[in-house]
């Protein structure tokens, strides 16, 4: 195999890997039932003029599986992690008790397990649909080159195969999400 056909096929993989990654990324942001420090981790706070990420300016921890406590490192930054939190539409009401922010996850209703089941769902195939439009740009660069008509299509064959493993690794990923999410 030429180095511009390995090339092609490495930088796709590549490509799918970051598709499969960003899928994680979205994933963890679908709530699962109990609480975690990272489900405030799109939490922006106006911090001297900046946005910055809540954790840059604060220690997240869970208390227990329904309660996340924020601990400022400064205490007149309270309001605006209040203000960020809720901005964030997360559905979390925090509460303040002058020294730190309380935030009480709600169980989840079987009727909002369905929706984030489908949302988490729609994030699959979105990367599906990623890892597919990585599998038309490979074939479409390998057209390009100058190469045998065997070695074309035994490269998109390889391509394909790539292809496969990927969306069976966010099929697989979506099924753990599922299940964590409809898991009372």
């Amino acid at each position: 195999m030429n180095e511009e056909v390995q090339f092609i096929i490495d930088s796709t993989k590549e490509q799918m890997e970051s598709a499969i990654h960003h899928l994680e990324l979205e994933f963890v942001n679908i709530r699962a039932g109990k609480a975690t420090p990272s489900m405030l981790n799109g939490v922006k706070v106006e911090y001297y003029g900046a946005l910055t990420p809540l954790s840059q300016v604060a220690n997240v921890n869970t208390m227990d599986a329904h309660t996340i406590t924020v601990q400022p490192w400064e205490k007149q930054l309270i309001p605006e992690i209040e203000k960020g939190i809720l901005s964030a539409n997360l559905g979390f009401n925090p509460m303040n008790n002058g020294e730190s922010i309380i935030i009480n996850v709600p169980i989840l209703t079987e009727e909002r397990r369905r929706e984030l089941a489908k949302h988490a769902k729609a994030e699959a195939e979105m990367a599906k649909v990623s890892i597919r439009n990585d599998r038309k740009d490979a074939n479409h660069e390998l057209k390009k080159l100058d190469i045998s008509e065997d070695l074309l299509a035994n490269t998109e064959v390889d391509v394909q195969t790539l292809t496969d493993k990927y969306i069976e690794k966010v099929d697989a990923l979506y099924l753990i999400k599922e299940k964590e999410i409809m898991t009372v």
